[in-house]
């Protein structure tokens, strides 16, 4: 049984990021299932930090894209919707190029909060950051 509501697509997930960080960043959305949601995200100049690694703040952004999308394919868009209270990550190994992939799953979704648990890995499937991401589920005024 999936976590999602229904509907969901991969169209519809690379659309909600048009002109947005997310998109300058080239993040795209490639996979997902019942309980997960991938995407990968380039490792270049727009990744970068000064030393030419992956920097710490991409692959947030990437575990924070990740979260926050999943987190909203789980609620009726058009009553709630679901902002990041906390984000924590580990960086544990570098990348220089080519892509890194994420993939987040629920560890807890409930009423008012959502957990997920991001991982991120390089090309050839090492752990490169694992992050987590509470969301605060809102009522629409």
């Amino acid at each position: 049984m999936s976590v999602f509501k229904p509907g969901i697509s991969l169209e519809e997930l690379n659309k909600l990021s048009l002109n947005t960080m997310v998109s300058y960043l080239g993040i795209e959305f490639t996979e997902f299932g019942n309980d997960y949601i991938t995407a990968k995200m380039p490792v270049d100049h727009r990744t970068h930090q000064p030393l030419g690694l992956l920097h710490g703040g991409a692959s947030v952004t990437l575990a924070e894209t990740l979260g926050s999308v999943a987190a909203t394919c789980c609620v009726d868009r058009t009553t709630q919707y679901c902002v990041g209270l906390e984000i924590n990550a580990n960086h544990v190994k570098s990348a220089r190029s080519g892509y890194v992939y994420g993939t987040t799953r629920p560890i807890h979704i409930g009423k008012r909060t959502q957990v997920w648990e991001v991982k991120i890995v390089n090309e050839a499937r090492e752990l490169v950051c694992i992050s987590r991401i509470t969301m605060a589920v809102i009522d629409k005024r």
